[in-house]
């Protein structure tokens, strides 16, 4: 995966934007500087960002610039993360069968 995806991903705005894009299916520059209270040249210049990272796509609606997040890109960073969420997951599995030796532990489902 590109360091240009992390690049992306590290900037708080650029995940709202990503959120928000996520909630809604689809925004124009306006409908997002309008959400995010962010000024349009910053706005523009995330979206830019994110657009050579992959991680959103843009399609023209008349005049209008419509923003998605690239699905493929989302399946990409998934399958990235997911060898780190099975070790954590067998992390916390070994804790809780641990802490349900212990006395005075409370039992849960």
């Amino acid at each position: 995966m590109s360091d240009a995806i992390w690049a992306a991903l590290a900037d708080p705005h650029r995940r709202a934007v990503l959120d928000l894009l996520r909630r809604e299916g689809g925004c124009t520059v306006g409908r997002i500087v309008d959400e995010l209270g962010a000024s349009q040249p910053a706005t523009s210049k995330h979206l830019r960002v994110l657009r050579e990272a992959g991680m959103v796509q843009v399609h023209k609606d008349a005049q209008r610039r419509v923003y998605t997040v690239d699905p493929e890109a989302v399946a990409r960073v998934d399958a990235w993360l997911e060898p780190y969420r099975k070790l954590w997951n067998e992390s916390l599995d070994a804790l809780d069968r641990h802490l349900d030796t212990q006395p005075g532990t409370p039992k849960h489902s």
